[in-house]
C-alpha cells in the first residue's frame, strides 16, 4: 500500500515574471505602482496605511514604575514540612528542593497551612502570620536582604 496526499494538497508553485503570455507577466500579481510593489518592500508593524495608528490614538494614563519592582516567589508554612526539625532552610535549599526556581531570587513566606517542626528560616519577606506560626513552633525567621550583591542578615550588621 503506497501512502500519498490527499489530491489537491500538492500544487505546483505560482511562476512570476516570465513575459505576458504565462498569465503573471509584466507585474507579477504585485498590482500596479506604490509602495507595495517595489521590491524590498516590508510594512511596518502597527502601520495603517497613513491612518492615525491605534497605538497613537488611545489615550495614555497612569504611570508605570514596574523596573523596580520586586516579584517574590511564594513559598507556604505546608511546604516546609519536608524538613528535618531544627534544620536552616535557605534560599539555596529551597532550590535543590525546586521549591523555587532561579527567574526570580525573591522569595516570601506565606502562612498557608501549619509547620509542626521547629526550622531556622532565612528567606526576604514573611507575613506576620507566618512569623508568628514559626515562632510558636518553636522555630525563627531570619530576614535576608541583599545590598551590592551581598547578602547581609537582618541584626547581624
Amino acid at each position: 500500500m503506497k501512502i500519498k496526499p490527499p489530491s489537491g494538497a500538492i500544487r505546483q508553485k505560482k511562476v512570476l515574471g516570465r513575459g505576458t503570455g504565462t498569465g503573471k507577466g509584466t507585474t507579477s500579481g504585485k498590482g500596479t505602482k506604490g509602495q507595495k510593489c517595489r521590491s524590498g518592500y516590508k510594512r511596518k508593524i502597527g502601520f495603517e496605511g497613513g491612518q492615525m495608528p491605534l497605538v497613537r490614538r488611545i489615550p495614555k494614563r497612569g504611570f508605570n514604575n514596574s523596573s523596580f519592582e520586586k516579584s517574590y516567589q511564594i513559598i507556604n508554612l505546608s511546604d516546609l514540612n519536608r524538613y528535618k526539625s531544627g534544620q536552616k532552610v535557605d534560599y539555596e535549599i529551597l532550590l535543590k528542593d525546586r521549591l523555587v526556581n532561579r527567574k526570580n531570587q525573591w522569595v516570601k513566606l506565606l502562612a498557608k497551612g501549619e509547620l509542626n517542626k521547629k526550622l531556622q528560616i532565612s528567606v526576604h519577606k514573611v507575613s506576620k502570620k507566618a512569623r508568628e506560626a514559626v515562632e510558636a513552633a518553636g522555630g525563627e525567621v531570619q530576614i535576608v536582604k541583599e545590598h551590592q550583591g551581598k547578602k547581609i542578615i537582618e541584626g547581624q550588621g
